[in-house]
């Protein structure tokens, strides 16, 4: 007949006893070890695929606009650059309608297409000043391997009275001018929440 209360057996009680019992300093030990051997194995590989990352990213990063002083430094920025670096260059003067929406506009694509090189120079600062009359300004340039892709004269013309930066960047991309966009940075990936392989 079963009874309500079960009656243990000398084996039940001593497996019960140890699963009862409160943990050792050792075994808390031994347990805790094992965590922090995870979450250094995990700071580890989110290490090593930055650096993976890192070295993937082919070319040098700029992420700014580069203020071009003169002729001969126009020059370098096209010539010295790697041949798979494209460079922008936005001939400018001041005052002149467009220009410094433009200026703007590429400050904030150089800081999201950081392997492009994006340049500015005063057209009077060039050393070809007669060529840039205000009537073609703003220019854009765009260089790779020191070619000359695409000029387009009176840019701002392709726009509204107001632009932006995303109004020129779906210009830039209407030509296949600029790269895909960059992936985000694997420093701001959370890898508690992912399983990392």
């Amino acid at each position: 007949m079963s009874s309500p209360h079960r009656s243990f057996s000398k084996d039940d009680k001593d497996t019960r006893e140890r699963f009862c019992r409160k943990m050792s300093m050792q075994e808390y030990e031994l347990i805790n070890d094992e965590k922090e051997d995870e979450s250094c194995l995990q700071k580890y590989r989110k290490r090593c695929m930055q650096d993976m990352h890192q070295r993937l990213s082919f070319g040098p990063k700029y992420g700014y606009l580069c203020e071009l002083q003169n002729g001969e430094q126009f020059l370098e920025a096209i010539e010295k650059e790697r041949k798979t670096t494209t460079v922008i260059v936005h001939i400018y003067e001041d005052g002149i309608k467009g220009c410094d929406s433009l200026n703007n506009s590429l400050t904030c694509l150089a800081a999201e297409y950081t392997t492009v090189k994006f340049c500015k120079i005063k057209a009077s600062s060039t050393g070809a000043g007669d060529r840039f009359s205000d009537e073609v300004l703003p220019t854009l340039l765009v260089y790779k391997g020191g070619e000359l892709l695409s000029n387009f004269i009176s840019v701002s013309e392709q726009f509204n009275e107001e632009f932006f930066a995303v109004d020129v960047e779906s210009f830039l991309n209407e030509y296949g001018l600029l790269p895909e966009r960059e992936l985000p940075a694997l420093g701001n990936v959370n890898t508690d929440e992912q399983d990392v392989e």
